[in-house]
């Protein structure tokens, strides 16, 4: 049985001249019964390779991918990248973070004038412009296409204007002139040997699911531990467990799955991993849509408000507002900036001019923030929350000498307060209660609610759709089986899709 399939649309395309590889004719491969097509078997999918003439929608082109999806075969390019590369709307949130690489790689020229544009043809990541292969190899991985071309412009203003991408698109076999065709066929042989000399490990199990992380964040939400453990509970239950990073976003339609373990935010790969992974009818932890609810907190503040979830005295201010927040809450009072995490863009001022200089500070990067009533407690309770149900219970204490868990200095230097977990019959019902409703409100998936409970009071502060799940900490109740319920519930939502159910 053929590793790798080539899909023609026409017999002729494949020209006598053309090298000896298992190549398939798209009414075969459309005919055929499903993985018991052509070069397939039911225990063994092959790799396949469209190279249709035309991927339009609906065209026989997208539906060789469409239907390589179905049967289980890995196919490029897929229906995902297909759509994304349909239209400018869709590829640019993509083409947004390549265009700091090519800002670098053309923006300091030197020797003589420019031209203001290139059009760029790339074979599986590979080009003919030895300077630009360290981006011909990462828009391939953005948008994995056989054949693309990528048109490169200066701004049309000044010669110091930046570069961008300006378009994107997929070519076709019949497109290139014979030069360009012998270019394809030597990357096409070194794709097919660095993509296949190593079979995967990963063909033994049942799913595969992708971990995003980021080695070098500062403050990730899983330490390597935790990390490793997933891994390892991922294998018992036949799941195949792999880390992933940004660089490798389009490889992400391998998988079947996704948990991102890397902090969240709004205009961040992160959001782009979970919107690709989404599109692509994958599982994914966190979701778009969790992300977006949680990671802003005046939507996440209007929210709680709206279905009366008990929390601090809080204002949404405008910079005419700001003396709102000194006559209906006073001093002191906590000042958030919408989106942060890990204690950061939160102040807490003592009187009005801490209140105008926080203030100021936080306005340059939002029109709205947030004013909310100052509660200290000892320690915040953090409840973790999966498929609407609580699974462990934290204590986050103060930082020493500090009103918060972590103390940011302004050398860069950082102190956290110690942990403790508690089995979740042990926390106050009350405080899981309210983490409970208030994380529902979300939706079903992972959550990290922080509550505080303070003088006869139960109010939540936030909900997280990114908690933190480190070995030592959030583990150190149930231990493995942290991590192996959060594989398994991503291994049932698996199951009832493919059950057609959601």
């Amino acid at each position: 049985m053929a590793e790798h399939l080539l899909l023609v649309e026409q017999a002729a395309d494949w020209k006598p001249d053309f090298p000896d590889m298992p190549v398939v004719t798209a009414r075969d491969y459309l005919s055929s019964r499903g993985a018991e097509g052509p070069g397939g078997s039911a225990k063994r999918q092959p790799r396949v390779i469209n190279l249709c003439r035309s991927y339009r929608y609906l065209s026989i082109g997208y539906y060789c991918s469409l239907l390589a999806e179905a049967r289980g075969h890995k196919v490029v390019p897929s229906v995902g990248t297909i759509q994304e590369l349909s239209s400018r709307g869709l590829y640019g949130l993509a083409t947004e973070a390549l265009n700091e690489r090519v800002q670098r790689l053309l923006g300091k020229r030197r020797g003589g004038p420019q031209p203001a544009a290139y059009a760029l043809t790339i074979f599986f990541g590979q080009c003919g412009m030895r300077e630009l292969q360290p981006l011909a190899r990462q828009i391939f991985e953005t948008f994995r296409c056989p054949i693309l071309r990528v048109e490169l412009k200066q701004g049309d203003r000044s010669p110091a204007d930046p570069w961008r991408i300006a378009a994107v698109g997929a070519l076709s076999l019949n497109d290139l002139p014979e030069a360009q065709q012998r270019e394809f066929f030597a990357a096409l042989e070194w794709y097919l040997s660095q993509r296949w000399r190593r079979p995967r490990a990963r063909l033994g199990y049942r799913y595969d699911l992708a971990i995003l992380h980021d080695p070098q964040e500062e403050l990730p939400p899983s330490n390597p531990k935790a990390l490793a453990r997933f891994r390892r509970a991922g294998k018992a239950l036949g799941v195949n467990v792999e880390l992933i990073q940004r660089k490798d976003y389009g490889r992400l339609a391998e998988y079947d799955a996704l948990l991102i373990r890397e902090t969240t935010r709004i205009g961040h790969h992160t959001f782009r991993f979970a919107k690709k992974a989404d599109s692509e009818g994958m599982v994914v932890i966190d979701d778009p849509d969790s992300i977006l609810r949680c990671t802003n907190k005046v939507f996440l503040a209007e929210l709680l408000d709206t279905h009366r979830v008990p929390r601090p005295r809080t204002l949404i201010l405008r910079r005419e507002t700001l003396l709102d927040a000194e006559a209906l809450i006073g001093y002191p009072v906590v000042l958030k900036i919408p989106e942060g995490s890990f204690s950061r863009g939160v102040y807490k001022a003592a009187d009005r001019t801490e209140l105008k200089s926080f203030a100021k500070r936080l306005f340059q990067e939002s029109d709205l923030i947030l004013a909310q009533e100052y509660l200290y407690t000892e320690f915040d309770w953090r409840i973790g929350i999966l498929a609407r149900k609580p699974i462990y219970a934290s204590k986050y204490y103060m930082s020493r000498d500090h009103w918060q868990i972590v103390r940011h200095h302004g050398d860069g230097r950082r102190e956290e307060g110690h942990f403790d977990t508690v089995a979740v019959e042990q926390a106050p019902a009350d405080v899981v209660r309210a983490a409970l409703r208030a994380a529902n409100l979300i939706g079903d998936g992972l959550y990290g609610v922080d509550v505080k409970a303070a003088n006869g009071r139960v109010v939540v502060i936030e909900v997280n759709d990114n908690p933190n799940l480190d070995a030592g900490i959030e583990d150190k109740v149930l231990g493995d089986m942290l991590y192996r319920m959060i594989i398994e519930n991503m291994v049932a939502r698996l199951e009832r899709r493919r059950a057609g159910l959601r």
